[in-house]
Order: structure tokens, then sequence, then C-alpha cells
């Protein structure tokens, strides 16, 4: 019988939420070289922005929204197992940032 080994996870949630969204946006678009994820760090909560190319932001966002939808059930269940809040804002490449009040 074989005996599964547990690959330890880094101890940066942050990091591994970026990580996973990156690796789930580059799995869905056309153009894997112009995805960007950042993490926006707002009080007990963080936002991580993935930023795609344009012509990919569909494929990102599904049809009536409902890959956006499943990255964000994702991190959600995630959030409640690392208690750490996460949400996920989806923007084109090349889009200013939002101004801060």
């Amino acid at each position: 019988m074989t005996q599964a080994t547990q690959i330890p996870a880094v101890d940066n949630p942050v990091k591994n939420m970026t990580d996973l969204v990156t690796e789930i946006a580059r799995a869905l678009v056309d153009d894997p070289a112009n995805v960007s994820v950042e993490a926006i760090a707002e009080g007990d909560s963080t936002v991580i922005r993935l930023r795609v190319a344009q012509s990919d932001v569909g494929k990102v966002i599904g049809k009536q929204g409902r890959t956006a939808r499943s990255m964000r059930t994702i991190l959600s269940a995630a959030s409640m197992k690392l208690k750490h809040r996460f949400s996920l804002d989806i923007v084109e490449q090349g889009e200013p940032p939002a101004a801060s009040s």
C-alpha cells in the first residue's frame, strides 16, 4: 500500500490565493502571457485583481458570469479555511486602476 505524501503549503495565504487565481486564469485564456494578478490589502480582507487581455475577458467571466462566479466560490471556500476574506476583481489589461477616494 502506498502512502500519500503531503506537500507543505507556503505560510503565506495571500500568495497561495494569487497563485491559484493565476493558474486558473492562464488555463482559461488564449494569451496566458497577458495574465497578471495583484493582491490589494483592504483592512481584514484582500482584493485579488485579475488582469487579462481585452479579448480574453469574456473567457474569464464566462456565460452569464458562471466562470467568474465559480472562481469566487473557490476563493470563498478558501477564505473560510484560512479565516481571511478574499474577493476577486476582473479587469481588462491596460484599463487604468480605479481611483481611490
